[in-house]
């Protein structure tokens, strides 16, 4: 028997042994940073709105292309006038350079630069959300590490409680006071506990490859001695405050707001297809050409070849305007206006919706972060009870004033006072951390 309880002992020393180092809260939520996907992914859409923020995107300032054309050609003719015959080859290079600058647009490329910086806006907005969504990741993952290790300390306290019931039982067994019912009634707790703890460092390992997916980690199976504690002190949330707060700094909403500024200016867009346009043109051109051949003319009674050919060479300079005005396009921009109105009226909806959801979130969320302050100064004073109970049922068994399933049954009662508290403390760090959320506060909290 004894070398069951050493297999088993040695087994789950084994099992606890491995490298750790030290990993704070902090630490890990600038591993998380460093190593999330999206927040890179969101860093590079931000790099491309950026780029593309310039007055040149939006269709403002001057145009100038260049241009080099080159054309050959070969004539072969014949008639019956007065050149009877030709072949001739010619050859013509024309380089030129253009230029047009739209003078007047309706406004529309100010409107479309606006566009831009809110688009870059917009990047920036879904870099912190990306940064928000890893934080909060990461603290409910490493919290999680840190309750399931709690939980696995419990256990062990109550396996070695265990233990020494089975040495005590067996001292009594020598002197003839216990009997093997209650070696076996012992045994079967040390078992059954040792099963609970092979069980809770499972968990524990899942829990850890849950924190190094959030923290993107290479190593999935690596754990680490986490160096914050559970013994955080709650705080106090005032209702308006949070809203004030997440009417102003709350992602969705922000982007929402966004939208909504987008669709506005979208309306305007399109408004500007109701003026007129006028555009600045210039440009130069140099024409060099030449031919070459020979041909056949009619001078009366002879027919006389001759040779053809020459080169030419123009220079041209133009400098012009253009106005225009569309007068009819079948109701195209007045339709384009009224949709752009309508999508300007659904994103102003969009909002209320949200702020109406949003309202009711928060205040369930800290409704229940309330309640869960409550729940923890209740689980406390169980689990001192329990403990002290635990502590008075053990003397009271080794004095043989209680029996085994008594005492097992206060083991398995400090066991889940232990579990409610562990669960009471994690829902706390949730909700509270779902507050910052809510409210645009979570970076920067720890």
């Amino acid at each position: 028997m004894k070398s069951l309880f050493t297999t088993i002992a040695s087994l789950l020393f084994c099992l606890s042994l491995s490298a750790q180092e030290p990993l704070s809260l902090t630490r890990a939520i600038e591993i998380g940073l460093a190593n999330n996907f999206q927040l890179e992914i969101a860093k590079r859409n931000l790099e491309l709105s950026e780029n593309n923020n310039t007055w040149s995107a939006a269709g403002k300032g001057p145009r100038v292309d260049a241009s080099l054309n080159l054309q050959n050609g070969y004539l072969n003719s014949k008639s019956a006038g007065f050149l009877l015959e030709q072949s001739v080859l010619s050859t013509g290079i024309t380089p030129s350079i253009d230029g047009t600058w739209l003078i007047y647009d309706g406004n529309r490329a100010k409107i479309a630069k606006q566009q831009l910086e809110e688009l870059e806006g917009q990047g920036q907005l879904n870099v912190a959300a990306a940064i928000e969504n890893t934080v909060q990741s990461v603290i409910l993952a490493y919290y999680q590490a840190l309750i399931q290790e709690e939980q696995l300390t419990t256990l062990q306290e109550v396996l070695d409680l265990s233990r020494d019931r089975i040495n005590y039982q067996e001292v009594r067994k020598e002197f003839g006071q216990a009997g093997s019912f209650d070696i076996l009634q012992t045994t079967d707790a040390y078992l059954s506990d040792s099963t609970n703890i092979l069980v809770q460092k499972n968990n524990v390992a899942t829990t850890y490859r849950s924190l190094n997916l959030a923290m993107g980690a290479e190593d999935m199976l690596k754990v680490y001695s986490l160096t914050e504690d559970l013994n955080f002190l709650p705080s106090t949330f005032n209702l308006e405050d949070l809203q004030a707060a997440m009417h102003t700094n709350n992602k969705d909403l922000q982007n929402l707001v966004i939208a909504r500024e987008l669709a506005n200016m979208n309306t305007k867009l399109q408004e500007t297809a109701k003026r007129p346009t006028l555009s600045l043109g210039a440009g130069l051109s140099y024409v060099l050409s030449g031919a070459s051949g020979d041909g056949i003319v009619n001078t009366g009674d002879i027919k006389a070849p001759i040779g053809l050919g020459g080169s030419t060479k123009n220079f041209n300079i133009y400098l012009g305007a253009t106005a225009a005005y569309n007068l009819y396009d079948g109701g195209t921009r007045k339709r384009n206006i009224e949709n752009a109105t309508v999508e300007e009226m659904i994103a102003q909806m969009n909002i209320q919706d949200l702020k109406r959801n949003l309202d009711s979130q928060l205040q369930n969320t800290l409704a229940n972060y309330n309640n869960q302050v409550r729940l923890v100064q209740l689980t406390e004073n169980l689990i001192e009870n329990a403990r002290s109970n635990l502590a008075i049922s053990k003397e009271r068994f080794d004095g043989g004033l209680i029996s085994s399933f008594d005492y097992r049954a206060i083991q398995l009662s400090f066991v889940n006072a232990s579990q409610a508290k562990l669960n009471a403390l994690y829902n706390l760090k949730t909700t509270e951390t779902e507050l910052m959320r809510l409210t645009g506060q979570l970076v920067g909290e720890k």
